[in-house]
């Protein structure tokens, strides 16, 4: 169970708002951690199905090697222009990379429904293509932390 966020509550997403969000932005960025410690983001397309988000990489990435070595990653999904409009999660936790690596579409249960979700968000298709050069990491968040400043524009509610 993720921890609960402590701080912003009048601006964090409720749990439908995060899955609507998170259904419908397509990039995020990821956060892992170098040998020596320090941190290396990069962009990536994601899915999410409500409990982790689903992360497809290319396994000859230093995101891929370094997970492979510390597993921690946090992740950022944000949007907006004017400071009224800021939105976002943050998810962190520990990555654990799903099915074979590369990926060359071997029966693999566990990839079903976010194969199915990121097939139809990013190509428009109901099965998932398959290049020989990406794998799957699951985050299944320790730690969510959202924020809506549109929220802030609204008079509270009791």
């Amino acid at each position: 169970m993720a921890a609960i966020q402590r701080r912003g509550r009048r601006i964090m997403m409720t749990d439908d708002e995060r899955d609507a969000y998170l259904a419908e932005q397509r990039t995020c960025r990821v956060a892992t951690v170098s040998a020596d410690g320090r941190p290396h983001v990069g962009a990536l397309w994601f899915a999410w199905d409500g409990t982790s988000l689903w992360l497809y990489s290319i396994t000859r990435s230093l995101r891929w090697s370094q997970v492979r070595r510390d597993p921690r990653i946090a992740v950022v999904v944000d949007d907006g222009v004017e400071y009224a409009e800021l939105r976002g999660i943050e998810l962190s936790g520990d990555a654990v990379p799903v099915g074979e690596a590369p990926r060359t579409g071997e029966p693999c249960p566990e990839l079903a429904a976010p194969e199915r979700l990121f097939a139809a968000k990013y190509f428009g298709m109901d099965t998932m293509p398959h290049d020989g050069r990406h794998a799957w990491i699951r985050l299944t968040p320790q730690a969510i932390t959202s924020w809506d400043f549109r929220k802030l524009a609204d008079p509270p509610t009791a």
